[in-house]
């Protein structure tokens, strides 16, 4: 003769809560995913960030990149500096590359930095850049990261 234990329905809030908390992991996934990320990239102990360019006045767009590293490393960096259409052809204002960057402490900081001349059009324009590095750590580099960009800023 086997025994068995019955089998006793859970009460309905302990369902309705189980449900829920299934629902809202499947539907709040990707709306999670769907969030725009930050722009920094982070790759062997280093993280670089373009950052949202800024006005520097008289018709300048000021585009910087803030790098931050930990240990010994060497860093190479792409930049391509853009203004956006609103055809969808934007305009490539320049590209700038930095290479062997060195960081010897610890925990280092660094910030690049170019202006381009930006052609006012109806008073304002809209600027973003692009951004790829690579690290070198002993003595191997790695792969250039994928671009990445930074938020538009209007120019005034």
């Amino acid at each position: 003769m086997s025994i068995t234990q019955s089998t006793k329905s859970r009460p309905f809030g302990t369902r309705f809560a189980l449900i829920s908390a299934v629902s809202l992991g499947l539907i709040g996934g990707p709306v999670a995913l769907a969030v725009p990320a930050d722009a920094s990239t982070s790759l062997r102990g280093c993280t670089v960030n373009p950052l949202k360019p800024t006005d520097a006045g008289k018709n300048l767009a000021e585009f910087k990149i803030r790098i931050h590293c930990n240990g010994n490393k060497i860093v190479d960096v792409r930049q391509k500096r853009f203004e956006k259409d609103r055809h969808g052809r934007d305009d490539r204002l320049g590209s700038s590359e930095w290479r062997r960057l060195e960081f010897n402490r610890h925990d280092e900081r660094m910030t690049l930095s170019k202006k381009d001349s930006v052609e006012k059009d109806k008073g304002k324009d809209r600027v973003y850049q692009e951004v790829s590095f690579r690290v070198k750590s002993g003595n191997n580099w790695s792969d250039w990261t994928q671009w990445e960009r930074s938020d538009v800023a209007v120019i005034r």
